[in-house]
């Protein structure tokens, strides 16, 4: 007999099912514990006595993280036409890509409002000089919901340009994996396309000063696919990232065209400079620059502002740079020697190179 046999032969006694008055029925909510309510309420007041509200005692209300993601979906049925439904004529998708137009200026004007207000407020509460250290910062419009329409309607008339751009991109991965059959796999497949995409959508409001949603934007879609593109950096056509989960982009990063790298790579900052005050100076370059057609395989880590990866050039997996490369340079790590030990003789050690 097995070990389970002999647990299950083993003889327990009968349950025993105890009255129904042995049992103390107790309601939490039909008692009022006060040291439980004076102990909350002391909380309560120690959390909103830290809060920074305006004299009004309103704040402004803070960007709609659900409306931004159906935001999102809708831009991506804009510059993807026919992959977000299935439009089955070139009527079709005209009717559906005004729909879209429509339905996203609405939706985009107002987070930019909610989105100019709020950052307002929060300057009110911080030193000024801080607030507005960075260049990307905008000046306070006169009237926020004209200023909001007006933006809006700007970007909505970059879509044209950032579809041309995506379509780049999706011939480069089209291109850059032996594994893919066509373009629509691509497009619906590959979380690369899906977190450049989104970046690319995200840098134009970064480049309006929108404040807020080009973060936002881009943190969902890190968090969708792993992938970690600040919509600052300054990426060409013709971007492929292979794979992509761990890959970091810091927002000060200048990437050439033709540029391919894998999962797991970071373009970060070595060092964070101070000013004399020893706040942080927010506007110096720290990400390094990738020049046209560099290949970064998986798991580098390439640091630095002034640090420059030449044309052409090619950097080995698990490479850890900090300094400057020339053109058609290739950057790899020495071979690591691997030691096995053979399980039928322990004394015995196989050293070679891999």
């Amino acid at each position: 007999m097995n070990h389970f046999a002999r647990r299950s032969a083993v003889q327990r006694p009968p349950h025993r099912r105890l009255p129904a008055e042995n049992f103390f029925i107790f309601d939490p909510m039909a008692v009022k514990d006060q040291s439980k309510e004076d102990s909350l309420n002391l909380v309560v007041d120690r959390i909103v006595s830290s809060l920074k509200f305006p004299e009004t005692g309103r704040a402004a209300p803070i960007p709609e993280f659900d409306s931004l993601v159906d935001m999102l979906d809708r831009l991506r049925a804009i510059v993807y036409p026919g992959f977000r439904s299935n439009e089955s004529s070139l009527e079709k998708v005209k009717s559906d890509l005004k729909t879209h137009l429509n339905e996203t200026w609405d939706l985009l004007s107002r987070q930019i409002a909610i989105a100019v207000a709020r950052h307002f407020e929060a300057c009110e509460s911080m030193a000024r000089e801080d607030c507005n250290q960075s260049t990307n910062t905008i000046e306070k419009p006169a009237d926020i919901l004209q200023f909001s329409r007006d933006l809006a309607t700007d970007y909505m008339a970059r879509m044209p340009t950032i579809r041309e751009r995506l379509v780049t991109d999706v011939t480069a991965a089209y291109v850059g994996d032996p594994a893919c059959k066509n373009f629509d796999e691509v497009i619906l497949c590959y979380p690369g396309l899906k977190a450049v995409t989104v970046y690319r959508l995200a840098h134009e409001l970064y480049k309006m000063k929108v404040p807020f949603l080009p973060r936002m934007m881009a943190e969902w879609v890190h968090g969708e696919t792993g992938i970690d593109i600040h919509p600052g950096a300054q990426i060409g056509e013709h971007f492929f990232i292979d794979h992509g989960t761990g890959v970091v982009i810091g927002e000060t990063c200048v990437i050439g065209n033709h540029v391919k790298i894998y999962q797991g790579v970071t373009l970060g900052a070595l060092s964070f400079p101070h000013d004399k005050s020893g706040r942080l100076i927010r506007d110096s370059k720290r990400h390094p620059t990738l020049q046209d057609n560099v290949v970064i395989y998986a798991n580098a880590t390439v640091l630095g502002g002034q640090t420059v990866v030449g044309k052409d050039s090619v950097i080995g997996s698990s490479v850890w740079l900090t300094h400057s490369v020339a053109p058609s340079t290739t950057v790899t790590m020495e071979k690591p020697k691997l030691r096995l030990r053979n399980p039928a003789d322990q004394m015995h050690i196989l050293d070679f190179q891999i």
